[in-house]
């Protein structure tokens, strides 16, 4: 990628579950880079869909990390700017309203075929160049990664160094989960499970929820927030139906091991009752 597009490509080290691609030179070259980028992503999500029971292919969704200052010149005056992006391309665009953790920068979220998101990001070059960034801008620097857990027999197990040690509390996480018994919503403290983490030895299946649609925002979160934490915390695939015109529901299809989807159930209904908790107590909206 480097030798065909002549830009300088540098990916960030860690053990973290982002990992920041960066990519510096001139318009062209990075036009150059972030085609070979699309492309890729695109053969990806088609060798994955072979294994999958999805008929529709997704579309290819780039994250891009902009300075906070450089943003009101994406977005324009009125939305005008990210308006006219849209219309010429075809590509979706997100500025997210909130700065990254711990940075002066911003998520921008392109999202659709790799020839739009190919033009949009030159676009995107066009006004960066025109617009420089104001004043000093810290980074985003992605958090590295929990400590990875694994189940055996019914017994978690955290993996420190070359051991793999008896996590007490996961394992009766993992119990209740699979006995789909309420219990106290996780905390924040309760560490991420990777999605080969829950009995992958298992054979997948899937099932299906219904849920109403004035209560399907609080499962997705703002920009997909809380589906994304759903999902990487069961290790299951979730994929949530699109509104059908006179229906008052929706569906959510989960896909993954019997222990992916009973802990994705868990957290559903968890997150149900987070937000019950809110309406009863409106003084904790603001910090839920």
């Amino acid at each position: 990628m480097r030798e065909d597009s002549g830009a300088r490509i540098n990916i960030s080290e860690g053990n973290c579950p982002e990992r920041i691609v960066t990519i510096t030179g001139p318009t062209d070259a990075i036009f150059k880079a972030f085609a070979m980028i699309a492309y890729k992503f695109e053969e990806d999500i088609i060798n994955s869909m072979s294994n999958s029971p999805a008929t529709s292919k997704p579309p290819v969704t780039l994250r891009l990390v902009v300075p906070a200052s450089q943003c009101g010149s994406l977005i324009g005056k009125g939305g005008s700017k990210i308006k006219e992006m849209r219309e010429s391309t075809g590509a979706q665009v997100q500025v997210a309203g909130d700065m990254l953790p711990n940075s002066t920068e911003r998520a921008v979220t392109i999202s659709g075929a790799p020839e739009a998101i190919i033009q949009c990001v030159k676009q995107i070059c066009v006004v960066m160049l025109e617009s420089p960034p104001k004043g000093a801008t810290i980074p985003y620097r992605p958090k590295p990664a929990s400590t990875p857990v694994i189940f055996s027999g019914g017994q978690a197990y955290t993996i420190q160094g070359q051991y793999a040690i008896p996590h007490p509390d996961l394992s009766k996480l993992h119990q209740l989960a699979m006995q789909q018994t309420p219990f106290t919503p996780l905390g924040q403290t309760t560490p991420a499970f990777p999605a080969a983490g829950l009995d992958a030895s298992n054979q997948a299946s899937t099932h299906e929820l219904t849920i109403p649609n004035d209560l399907i925002g609080c499962i997705i979160g703002r920009q997909g927030t809380k589906i994304n934490e759903i999902r990487q915390m069961s290790g299951a695939q979730i994929k949530i139906a699109n509104a059908m015109e006179g229906s008052s529901e929706r569906q959510i299809t989960i896909t993954g091991t019997p222990a992916n989807i009973s802990l994705a159930q868990y957290l559903i209904n968890a997150r149900f009752r987070d937000v019950a908790a809110m309406w009863n107590d409106p003084s904790s909206m603001t910090t839920s």
